[in-house]
């Protein structure tokens, strides 16, 4: 099971890289902005985007700056504390996302269209839970010694 996972994580890693390549973001800079656009106040802290992407911590660093650079999103201290930082989406981040989704949308359609509506609608189900159900068993990480 593990390794059809896998498998399918590399495939579509190899099917949507043309595309993100294409419209200059990378796939998790592109889930990052997506994330902000569907956050109602338009920001979140680096921790809850580097958990929603399924990236490191370090990782999401070097995606927010790069974001930073470009001139997508802007860091901003939080109000009551400014040793915390959040992540908030420029106009011009807003704008590349909104053109982004449908240069991402036909690749993502032709991509399962050897699934039903049915069966799309089940993996997709399936997905969830199994997601879910990683998150409720997880073993808590330990400090290494």
């Amino acid at each position: 099971m593990i390794r059809l996972i896998r498998a399918t994580m590399a495939s579509m890693g190899q099917f949507f890289e043309p595309v993100f390549r294409e419209i200059g973001l990378s796939e998790s800079a592109f889930h990052v902005l997506c994330l902000l656009v569907a956050d109602e106040g338009g920001r979140l802290s680096p921790s809850d985007l580097s958990d929603l992407v399924g990236t490191s911590r370090a990782n999401m660093t070097k995606i927010i700056e790069g974001l930073v650079a470009e001139g997508r999103v802007v860091r901003r201290a939080v109000e009551h504390d400014g040793r915390r930082q959040v992540i908030e989406i420029t106009e011009a981040g807003r704008q590349t996302a909104t053109n982004a989704v449908p240069a991402v949308a036909g690749p993502l359609r032709r991509s399962f269209s050897g699934l039903s509506a049915e069966e799309f609608a089940q993996l997709d189900a399936l997905l969830r839970k199994t997601i879910l159900s990683f998150d409720q068993y997880a073993l808590p990480l330990r400090a290494s010694a």
